[in-house]
């Protein structure tokens, strides 16, 4: 007995959220400690803020998605399709998806997770309307891929743009499996 307690009645700790937030944590300072060891690594103060605001969004997303529904598979397609979003964002405001990061083209990837967003809202967040959302991003962002990288001037970014379009598509055929 702790506190007066048993085993059973003390309040259960997720070890989920523990391991999600604390991953999340070491992911935002993790550059700080690069920047011990090499000059290749310079991140200012606005990059650890702007990190932090990423993988908080990326985080809450997760909390809200589970808190909705109990299906796995609604869970692990709101999962993916956050992660999708995140990767995007990610790459495309660090290096690029097309060419580098001031290459005009790499707009249009903002179109993509603008296509998921409102998808997901016009949808109110529905299994059949987000996987529809899903699909439909992960098409969009291939075809971009396709015209722009691959037979345009970025091969590798074009294939790398490619499969990582692949995570909308999980993310919709995940929610076309949910229950909920």
């Amino acid at each position: 007995m702790e506190n007066g307690r048993t085993a059973l009645e003390r309040p259960k700790r997720n070890l989920w959220r523990i391991i999600g937030w604390g991953t999340a944590t070491a992911l935002v300072f993790a550059p700080a400690v690069a920047m011990q060891f090499t000059s290749e690594v310079n991140w200012t103060p606005s990059d650890f803020g702007f990190a932090a605001i990423l993988f908080g969004a990326l985080g809450l997303g997760i909390e809200l998605a589970v808190r909705m529904t109990p299906d796995r598979f609604y869970r692990a397609g709101a999962f993916f399709a956050l992660l999708s979003a995140f990767m995007v964002f990610w790459a495309n405001g660090a290096v690029g998806m097309i060419g580098n990061e001031d290459n005009p083209i790499n707009l249009l990837f903002v179109g993509v997770i603008l296509i998921a967003l409102v998808g997901a809202m016009m949808s109110r967040f529905g299994k059949d309307g987000m996987a529809l959302a899903m699909f439909t991003a992960g098409t969009v962002q291939a075809s971009i891929a396709t015209i722009f990288g691959i037979l345009g001037s970025d091969f590798r970014g074009g294939v790398f743009t490619i499969v990582l379009s692949s995570l909308w598509i999980l993310s919709g055929a995940l929610f076309k499996a949910s229950r909920a």
